[in-house]
């Protein structure tokens, strides 16, 4: 009989699982694949949570109702770098240790983040379509050399981006409350006020965490500052932009288009303003998944939790526990 109980709502892991899921058999880990093909609720998580130790989790949202009918839970392992739909003093106040996998998908969201810039430039979507449908017609596009590119966030994926939009030539503009001045000269960009980038950026490009201060950080005033030919990209939370007021600026012309691979509420509902617009190319939350970054998030995902099942400290926490659980090793 395992010892353990641990469910799995990561869908990625689920996909590319193989040896990581036998790592979790042979610690005496019975494997718990979530029913649901997407990012559980709350009310989901009241009963898939019971009698369960360890979570490897997606993007659900585990409340402080969830954890207040965790009667075992001990760790909350993220297959992932972001946890903004965990709450995280909730789970310290419950002995549950949240956990994340930093370093592993920086490369893969900052190339999709590329691939989108690149896409708005060469009108490359509608371009496919038309010519699929009989269509020839040769717009103009532009090349990305003496663009300027405004990076919203120069953590370890806004700094990928500037690397690679350097590569091709392009001015890179910084704005980030939380300033590294050498890392922006080594890569030759240059922080500006968040007014300047957005009146001067040809590409707005988010990088910022999910947090009460960047809530809505795009919305019908920032939005109005922008260039009307420039684009918005969003590879980093939905939370960061206000919807309707994208949705408002891209129907005006206030800017020329948006590439989203993040919204508010995932999927989106059927009938959102942002989906039906030409000028607006959507994705469905891919940018971090590649074969090569699964496999890294996979592995410090299960080392999180093995770590704790072992009553030890995992490697990559970002709470601190206040108080422990009855049954761990380690309890007086």
């Amino acid at each position: 009989m395992a010892k353990f109980r641990v469910v799995v709502t990561g869908l990625t892991f689920r996909r590319i699982a193989g040896t990581h899921e036998q790592r979790l058999v042979d610690a005496g880990c019975e494997f718990v694949p979530s029913p649901f093909p997407r990012a559980a609720t709350e009310e989901e998580l009241l009963p898939l949570i019971k009698g369960v130790d360890a979570v490897l989790a997606s993007t659900d949202a585990f409340t402080r109702r969830v954890f207040e009918s965790a009667d075992r839970l001990k760790i909350i392992s993220r297959f992932g770098v972001g946890h903004d739909s965990i709450d995280v003093d909730a789970a310290a106040d419950h002995g549950v240790w949240v956990t994340i996998t930093p370093g592993t998908n920086e490369h893969s969201v900052a190339d999709h983040t590329m691939a989108m810039l690149l896409a708005l430039a060469r009108d490359v979507v509608p371009l496919v379509e038309q010519t699929r449908a009989g269509g020839w017609e040769r717009t103009i596009g532009l090349e990305l050399r003496d663009l300027t590119l405004g990076l919203i966030g120069f953590g370890r994926i806004g700094r990928q981006v500037a690397t690679r939009a350097r590569a091709f030539g392009m001015d890179v503009v910084i704005y980030d409350v939380y300033q590294d001045t050498a890392a922006a000269a080594e890569l030759g960009a240059r922080y500006v006020s968040l007014d300047e980038l957005l009146g001067s950026a040809d590409i707005v490009s988010l990088h910022a965490p999910a947090t009460p201060q960047t809530r809505d950080v795009i919305n019908a005033e920032t939005l109005a500052k922008m260039k009307p030919s420039a684009c918005l990209i969003n590879t980093a939370r939905g939370e960061l932009v206000d919807e309707a007021d994208l949705a408002a600026a891209l129907r005006n012309g206030r800017i020329a288009g948006a590439a989203l691979d993040v919204f508010k509420q995932e999927p989106p509902a059927a009938g959102h303003p942002l989906l039906g617009l030409p000028n607006v190319l959507p994705t469905p939350h891919i940018a971090g998944i590649t074969k090569q970054s699964g496999e890294r998030m996979a592995t410090l995902s299960v080392d999180n939790i093995l770590a704790v099942l072992r009553g030890e400290r995992p490697p990559h926490p970002v709470n601190e526990p206040r108080r422990v659980h009855a049954d761990d090793p380690d309890t007086p």
